[in-house]
């Protein structure tokens, strides 16, 4: 794997994580999830 291709991947991943810790500052979302996860049960 080129180091470009590999640079990439790391990139996207650190987006993808920061997207997702982002969208925990978010009360209505962690409510919704919360109640997503619940109704499972």
């Amino acid at each position: 794997m080129k180091p470009v291709h590999k640079t990439l991947i790391y990139t996207g991943l650190a987006v993808a994580l920061g997207l997702v810790f982002a969208m925990y500052t978010r009360p209505d979302f962690v409510m919704t999830l919360a109640n997503q996860v619940w109704a499972c049960f």
